[in-house]
């Protein structure tokens, strides 16, 4: 009974909660996990455990699931679900982060790619497959995440690992940029898929726009934007 009267003494927010983020373009996750676990400590008034499921790069957008209190276990599940993006590649250029994160490369002509061939690449991809990760990436290797050894120009070479494309999607073509829509498997890594579309067409590619729609069951469209979320729960004391 003792057991049952502190786990009710307890606010909602450390028994556990979910809420659904639509993260900013520029954050980190953890800068979003941050200003939550700072919002939950000054509404309970002790520190909440807090975290995400599932990293999105600074420069993509959209859903964040972050958890609270003993909801916190629930991230691994919900890290394991099917996830649903939309962005762009732009062809015939290259990064060596396969984004705008670092400085753009030129890369091979646009010669002969149309929209059948860019449909075709996008079905060659679309399945059970194997992904080398990019090299930015927090990856472990022997110790240490996979972008320690990139930012000191030290050769890598990651293994492949297999994920699942379950559809790819091209809804816009307008060269050199490419729209898509894709619904993967938990260790897919987005940019890796630019680098490979780009490689495979022959002219290279990187990503230049990345959106998470949907985690699972949960959608963007259900998710808050940061501040309107801290604005309208900041009266929350029970």
């Amino acid at each position: 009974m003792e057991h049952n009267k502190q786990t009710e003494d307890r606010h909602p927010l450390e028994q556990g909660q979910v809420f659904l983020i639509d993260k900013p373009l520029g954050w980190t996750s953890f800068n979003v996990v941050s200003r939550v676990r700072n919002w939950a400590h000054r509404i309970v008034g002790r520190r909440v455990k807090t975290g995400h499921a599932g990293t999105l790069d600074p420069l993509a957008t959209g859903l964040l699931i972050v958890c609270t209190g003993s909801f916190t276990k629930k991230i691994e599940s919900y890290q394991a679900q099917v996830k649903e993006y939309t962005g762009t590649f732009v062809l015939g250029a290259t990064t060596k982060s396969h984004d705008l994160e670092s400085e753009v490369e030129e890369g091979g002509p646009l010669e002969g790619i149309d929209e059948a061939r860019i449909r075709e690449a996008a079905a060659h991809f679309t399945g059970d497959i194997l992904q080398v990760p990019p090299v930015f990436s927090a990856v472990k290797v022997q110790g240490k995440r996979a972008y320690q050894y990139a930012r000191a120009s030290k050769e890598l070479e990651l293994e492949a690992k297999p994920i699942q494309i379950q559809e790819f999607e091209i809804s816009r073509v307008a060269l050199p940029e490419v729209d898509f829509r894709i619904v993967c498997s938990k260790g897919t890594y987005i940019r890796a898929m630019a680098r490979d579309f780009g490689e495979y067409l022959g002219c290279g590619a990187y990503l230049s726009a990345l959106r998470r729609t949907r985690i699972g069951n949960f959608h963007v469209a259900e998710a808050q934007q940061i501040d309107d979320f801290l604005h309208k729960k900041e009266g929350v004391t029970s």
